[in-house]
């Protein structure tokens, strides 16, 4: 069976324990993670954690990609919308019908990209009143799935977010052995 392959795009201003808990729950999963940089070198999260991606994005333009999971945080979320970089992966990947994931302010992306509408999705409550997410059915629920995609609120739900990705990808025995080692409420 073919190892599962996943992005997760890292901007300035991205929320750490976001970025850092997918990536981790992930990868002990077995699934093959690629950070990326929208520049080249470390980036700076959101909280002053500095972190140095496995790539810089342009050198992966062309990777085809199982999954794509965009941390939240600010500014790391508005720098995220600002790269077309970002539109023309998330398209791609939503168009093979690949997984199409965000956390806490990050849905916006999706929802002002048009993927959301007549969709089920959540985000950080301080984005859910922005314009472009009008006819989303809007969900408080820490994680929402809808098809191929998943979204969850903020930084405290982001082991639950992490373990249903795992689930997604790799079936519900995955994410319990997982959950076995680092024992998270679910």
């Amino acid at each position: 069976m073919k190892r599962a392959r996943v992005l997760v795009p890292l901007a300035e201003g991205f929320e750490e324990i976001e970025a850092v808990t997918v990536v981790d729950i992930l990868r002990r999963a077995g699934v093959e993670v690629t950070t990326a940089g929208l520049t080249e070198g470390p980036i700076k999260g959101s909280r002053g954690v500095i972190i140095t991606p496995d790539t810089a994005l342009h050198r992966i333009m062309e990777d085809e990609f199982d999954m794509v999971v965009l941390p939240g945080g600010l500014p790391g979320t508005t720098n995220l919308r600002l790269d077309k970089r970002i539109h023309d992966i998330v398209r791609r990947i939503h168009a093979r019908k690949g997984y199409v994931t965000a956390i806490c302010a990050a849905p916006s992306i999706y929802a002002e990209l048009g993927f959301l509408e007549g969709r089920k999705a959540t985000s950080h409550p301080s984005v859910a009143e922005e314009p472009h997410f009008k006819g989303v059915d809007y969900s408080d629920e820490r994680v929402v799935v809808d098809g191929h995609f998943i979204t969850s609120r903020a930084p405290g739900t982001a082991m639950e977010f992490a373990m249903t990705l795992v689930e997604a990808l790799a079936g519900p025995e995955m994410r319990d052995k997982v959950n076995k080692g680092v024992m998270a409420r679910l």
